[in-house]
């Protein structure tokens, strides 16, 4: 249940705009990246405080910001203050239980989305915020803990391949938004692979135990998949149909890719959530279907025994006078009766194709 519901009553009564960190604290200590290019320049550097970067915002060049751990109030207030960032957006950025969302303003864009990660150890799904607040020549981005999958635009940032360095800030949101969205397919992968283990041990009579278990883990993985994922497909919509200043219009094609490969994410979420349903009625049909292999075995084995137990329960009763009791060869016959009445039986069963 953690997983789904995060502990907000910490922040009962506080007035709005109230910096309260709601979440797990990953990290102890908080951490700067900043990267700052345009065209042939660029730099990074990984301050010890918040203050170096200040001056930044009011560069000509396209500056991205990075923090890492979200619990120091003192780094994200000074950020927000001096970036001009609407209190009620610094809470929603410490509270790691928003659900994805965008929201404009006046001199900015704030992008809240969940970055996904596989745990093969566990087999679970592992979510993390990451908050974008999109301005005029920079963007700020924070992170729960350090860790991401942004190395390949930074890669592409130090080495000026395509046209990031040129793009702007929303560009560079763009690009990091897709790389969130693209980790999505790495995730599904995993679970696909899990779910066509679990279809060639359907059948398996040694593996099959712990199957509709396994399957009801994977459907609350799925269901905690598609709580992350869902809302981001409103949130990518109304960044592709903005008119913002902010998002220029020969990007705006790009952030229509995005939703794109967001809504065939989806799409691949429904189709193997279809596909753990199926197993699911399936292995309960298999394991009745098995139950009733057994229980028919069983049933013929006592059909058998009923008239064996009749005869013996006859010449097992205490009468001195009865037929047979002083026969020398009464007792090889009644075996061999024994077995006249199973063979007989066991030829009817056969031919009635009951066994």
């Amino acid at each position: 249940m953690p997983r789904f519901i995060k502990r907000t009553s910490k922040k009962t009564g506080m007035p709005p705009g109230s910096l309260v960190h709601i979440g797990e604290k990953k990290q102890e200590h908080t951490r700067i990246t900043v990267m700052d290019y345009e065209g042939d320049r660029f730099a990074e550097q990984t301050p010890e405080d918040v203050e170096t970067v200040l001056p930044l915002r009011d560069e000509p060049t396209t500056t991205w910001i990075n923090i890492d751990g979200v619990h120091d109030m003192g780094v994200i207030e000074k950020l927000g203050h001096h970036f001009l960032i609407h209190p009620l957006t610094l809470e929603d950025t410490v509270n790691t239980s928003q659900r994805p969302k965008i929201e404009e303003f006046d001199d900015y864009i704030y992008v809240v989305l969940k970055m996904l990660r596989y745990d093969e150890d566990t087999g679970q799904v592992h979510a993390e915020q990451v908050s974008l607040v999109l301005g005029h020549h920079f963007l700020i981005s924070f992170q729960e803990a350090e860790g991401d999958v942004f190395d390949a635009v930074r890669e592409r940032i130090r080495k000026g391949r395509g046209r990031i360095r040129r793009g702007g800030s929303d560009y560079l949101a763009y690009a990091l938004m897709d790389c969130v969205v693209d980790h999505y397919f790495v995730v599904l992968e995993h679970l696909g692979e899990r779910i066509e283990a679990l279809e060639s041990n359907l059948y398996d009579a040694d593996g099959g135990s712990d199957l509709l278990h396994d399957t009801f883990n994977l459907k609350q993985e799925m269901i905690y998949l598609r709580k992350q994922i869902w809302p981001l497909r409103e949130t990518l919509s109304r960044f592709h149909k903005t008119d913002h200043s902010l998002v220029q219009d020969n990007n705006r094609v790009f952030f229509a890719d995005v939703y794109d490969h967001l809504v065939q994410g989806l799409e691949v979420i429904e189709s193997l959530r279809d596909v753990l349903a199926s197993l699911h009625d399936l292995s309960i049909s298999i394991s009745g279907q098995r139950m009733n292999e057994v229980m028919k075995v069983l049933t013929i084995i006592a059909t058998i025994f009923i008239p064996i137990t009749f005869v013996a329960g006859i010449y097992g009763m205490n009468f001195e006078v009865m037929p047979e009791l002083k026969w020398r060869w009464g007792y090889l016959a009644v075996w061999g009766l024994f077995g006249v009445i199973a063979a007989g039986m066991l030829t009817y069963f056969r031919r009635r194709k009951w066994l």
